[in-house]
């Protein structure tokens, strides 16, 4: 169930507390663990100009976290993908009755880092892929993995690497993410935009996210970048 933003981080910062309060006692709140998965055997084409990528995977702030720092990315942006334009904000959403799941538009350098790329780093750091409708401590549909394919090829790759990683049974349990195209993504409110870096001591994303981009920068260290690309100061337009 999704609670309001306050109670949310209300909740987190209690079992932040009680976390730190004893080294002998795991945090309530901790991000997924990393899965070291293999590449893509089929990868999208290396065309020039900049394209786009729409990935849902739990809670926002920890996804666009994760491609703000990663190499070849030029932007990442917070919102909202699979429902209508009319309920596309936060308080809607957070009912889990709009279709929307919270998502990331990935605006890349295909010269820089492929699409395979991208959805090797999704189903590794970012999220836990065999989680159906919740991510860590947040549950509903509204945080649900989905892929939202941007190009009918970019739907083959991610259909066939979700095949692939299940085929080679990475994680102990099948991959639920869903795969479609995409209809329109709807960028979240500005408050929510570069909540990773603005807020890294937050409780919330001290145990659930900062993990993963640590995750990204041990795992993936070719393709990790110290300094986030962040939204306010991109150029790049939707």
């Amino acid at each position: 169930m999704r609670r309001s933003l306050f109670s949310r981080l209300s909740l987190c910062a209690v079992a932040g507390a009680l976390a730190m309060s004893t080294s002998l006692v795991a945090p309530t709140f901790a991000a997924e663990e990393a899965v070291i998965i293999p590449a893509p055997t089929a990868d999208a084409s290396a065309t020039t100009g900049i394209q786009t990528a729409v990935i849902a995977g739990g809670c926002f702030w920890g996804v666009q976290g994760v491609f703000q720092h990663t190499a070849g990315v030029v932007n990442a942006v917070s919102g909202y993908a699979g429902g209508s334009k009319s309920s596309a904000n936060y308080t809607a959403v957070s009912t889990g009755s709009t279709g929307h799941a919270e998502a990331v538009e990935i605006k890349y350098d295909p010269q820089k880092i492929s699409y395979g790329k991208i959805l090797q780093i999704y189903f590794s750091v970012a999220h836990d892929p065999t989680q159906l409708n919740r991510q860590g401590p947040d549950s509903g549909t509204q945080y649900r993995s989905e892929i939202f394919a941007t190009t009918p090829e970019q739907k083959k790759v991610a259909e066939t690497y979700i095949a692939q990683l299940n085929a080679a049974k990475v994680y102990k349990k099948p991959i639920v993410t869903k795969l479609g195209m995409l209809e329109a993504f709807y960028p979240a409110e500005a408050y929510h935009q570069d909540y990773l870096t603005l807020h890294p001591n937050q409780p919330y994303i001290a145990y659930n996210d900062i993990p993963k981009v640590e995750n990204l920068k041990k795992i993936f260290a070719q393709n990790y970048i110290e300094k986030p690309t962040l939204v306010s100061a991109s150029k790049v337009t939707n």
